[in-house]
Parts: C-alpha cells; sequence; structure tokens
C-alpha cells in the first residue's frame, strides 16, 4: 500500500492487445523497435500564485500572455476600425448634404473612370456670392447671380496630382456672350456655362464639378484643428472689415496656425494692405497655398485622432455632382497622389474689353505649355 505523504511519481505501463502475430507476451514487436507507453503521475500539490500566468486553472481556459506583437495587433485593428467608422460617417454626412448641381451642369460634364484609381479633371469654383448682411463692395447675396471668385483645376485619381489657377480676369470668349473675364460666365449662366467655357479656353474635358460653400468652409477648417500657413504679412478687410460687420485678417510675415474664419479670408484677399502691389496671381497662388496646408493637415496625425469629425464636416463644405463614393475617392487620391506643385495660367499683358473694363490676356504658348504640364500630372 502506497504511503499518502509519498510525493515521488509512479509509472503506469498500458499493455496492446497482440492482434498480430510476432509480438511478444507484452503486445510490442521488437522487430518494429516498439516501446512501452506509459504515463508518469505526479501526487497533486499546491499551485504557486506566480504560476497563474503560465498555466491555465481548472474551468478557466488558458490565459494568453500579452506580448508587445499582441499589443500592435490590437492597435492596428482599432486604427483600421477608427478609419471605417470615419468612412461610414463621410458617406452618410454627403448622403444628408447631397445638393446635385442643376441638370445643365451635369450634361457638360465629361464621363471618367473612378476618382481614387483613374485620372480625373475636376474645376473648383468659389463664387462671390456673400452671406446676408454682407457690406464688401461688389458682392453680391447667396441666391443672386454671382461671379466665381476662384477658379481652380485639379488632376486627381490614378496617381495624379496636379493643380492649375485661372486669375479670375483672364479675358476670355464666353460661349454666347462674346469677350469677357473668364469669372463672368458664372454670372452669365451658371455653373454650366462656367465650366464649358473652361473646356473651351483651354481645350481639355471637365469631369467634375465643385463648388466650395463659404459658409461651411470655416466648419472644415476648424474641424481639422486649423491649419498651419506661412507667408508674408497679410492685412485685407473682408466683407468691409471688422467695423463695417464683416472680418479683419491680421497676419504678421511668418508661420501662423490659422482657424476657419482666417483661412477663408486669406483665400480670398485681393487687396492686402502691406503689399498694395499683389495682383490676381498672387491671390491665385495663396489659394492654393491654403488647399496645400489643407492636404498637409489632413495627413497628419492630429487628423487621424480627429478623424470622424472632419469625415462628417467635409462633405457639408461643398456642392458637387459626385456622390459620397466619389468624393471619398476624391479624397483618397488627393492623399496618396502626392503634393501638387501650384500652377498659376501667367498672362502676357493687359487687354482692353469692349466695355471699355480691363482684364488679362494669355498668350497660346503658355497656355498650352500650362495644360501639358497640368495633364501629365
Amino acid at each position: 500500500m502506497a504511503d499518502e505523504n509519498d510525493d515521488r511519481p509512479y509509472t503506469t505501463y498500458k499493455a496492446r492487445p497482440r492482434f498480430l502475430q510476432g509480438r511478444d507476451d507484452d503486445g510490442l514487436d521488437p522487430r518494429a523497435g516498439d516501446r512501452p507507453e506509459y504515463e508518469v503521475h505526479g501526487r497533486r500539490r499546491r499551485l504557486d500564485p506566480r504560476d497563474w500566468f503560465k498555466r491555465p486553472r481548472r474551468g478557466a481556459g488558458t490565459r494568453r500572455r500579452i506580448t508587445v506583437g499582441r499589443i500592435v495587433k490590437y492597435l492596428a485593428l482599432a486604427a483600421v476600425a477608427w478609419v471605417l467608422v470615419s468612412a461610414i460617417l463621410f458617406l452618410v454626412s454627403a448622403q444628408i448634404q447631397e445638393s446635385k448641381i442643376s441638370d445643365a451642369a451635369e450634361r457638360q460634364l465629361s464621363g471618367a473612370g473612378f476618382t481614387l484609381t483613374s485620372p480625373n479633371t475636376v474645376l473648383m469654383l468659389g463664387s462671390d456670392a456673400r452671406p446676408k448682411g454682407s457690406k464688401e463692395a461688389g458682392a453680391n447675396f447667396i441666391g443672386s447671380p454671382s461671379r466665381s471668385d476662384s477658379i481652380l483645376l485639379m488632376r486627381v485619381g490614378g496617381g495624379a496630382n496636379a493643380t492649375l489657377s485661372i486669375p479670375r480676369d483672364t479675358v476670355v470668349d464666353i460661349p454666347g456672350h462674346g469677350r469677357n473675364k473668364i469669372n463672368a460666365a458664372y454670372a452669365l449662366g451658371g455653373p454650366s456655362l462656367a465650366i464649358k467655357t473652361v473646356e473651351q479656353y483651354l481645350g481639355i474635358d471637365v469631369n467634375h464639378l465643385v463648388e466650395v460653400n463659404f459658409e461651411n468652409f470655416p466648419q472644415l477648417i476648424d474641424a481639422l484643428g486649423g491649419v498651419t500657413y506661412k507667408g508674408g504679412c497679410v492685412v485685407s478687410r473682408i466683407n468691409g472689415g471688422t467695423r463695417n460687420g464683416g472680418y479683419t485678417l491680421r497676419l504678421k510675415k511668418g508661420e501662423h496656425e490659422i482657424n476657419g474664419k482666417q483661412a477663408l479670408a486669406l483665400a480670398r484677399t485681393r487687396k492686402n494692405e502691406c503689399a498694395p502691389n499683389e495682383d490676381d496671381l498672387t491671390r491665385a497662388r495663396r489659394q492654393q497655398e491654403v488647399l496645400s496646408a489643407l492636404r498637409d493637415k489632413v495627413i497628419s496625425f492630429e487628423t487621424f485622432v480627429r478623424l470622424p469629425w472632419v469625415s462628417w464636416a467635409a462633405p457639408q463644405a461643398v456642392q458637387s455632382d459626385m456622390a459620397g463614393p466619389s468624393l471619398l475617392g476624391l479624397v483618397g487620391g488627393e492623399v496618396i497622389g502626392g503634393k501638387a506643385q501650384p500652377r498659376v495660367l501667367k498672362p502676357s499683358g493687359n487687354v482692353t474689353l469692349p466695355d471699355g473694363g480691363a482684364g488679362l490676356e494669355v498668350d497660346d504658348a503658355e497656355k498650352r505649355s500650362a495644360v501639358q504640364r497640368f495633364l501629365k500630372g
């Protein structure tokens, strides 16, 4: 009889049945090199608490040790879920905000592939319509005929990324209306005539239209936590300046973190009291710098933390022919396409309009060269 206090292990041998000839009395075949099967049994002992994370407890399953690899895996899964939630919010916001452009404008657009995987030419317009109460000279209220305050072409998708600004005072032939400044096309025939005018002037097809909503654009910048702008001194009075119910922008030379109102005012600045000699080309370059700053902020870690809020605000800042997936593809194409070099159509001189006004003229050689560079992305 075994001693109950004996902790020494003991061995139990299992005999195999003699199904085949040639096996010995223990059921083993010496020719096959059989060895006896056995189990080693030990007496139970109390587990050390330090072993609980190494050995499973009865009925609790096996505990998995926390490792650096598992932490990285969980963080990656959380990041994917964060991006997925943000993409869903973007699509929902785009669906709610969806404000289709006019049928005439949509008919004027040319078809193209998906905005993420195929090169697309997008015309971005910002009109000079102002909210009710604006006292800025020459401005029109939202809903009334207005001129395009900014005209910017983007080449996005399939790895392409290029921009080309057309100065608003460039004189062109507006179909059905004769020679005038290109920004007048929007006032004369809305976005459809603006698209047709740009296509005829540059000899290219426009695939999509984006109209910037001046009322909601600052909210997008604020959702990003502002953007970083670096440049010279700027002092401008938008909508008549603060004293007249508008907004006064003051930026010293150097780098600044600017909010939504400041970014919008900077993009719209035409008369800079710090540099009275600035012209419409300077304004067009500044608009591209604001867009470049916005892109840089979108791909920053700070924006990743704010991504759901940014995704909700972005579709509300524009009106477009594109639905949610195409808009999302446009953003993705802009991000993965790399930083575009800002380009502005360079005028060769001044020209007098039929009504006696003055505008800018661009020679054909400059125009062809700019278009070629733009289409190459």
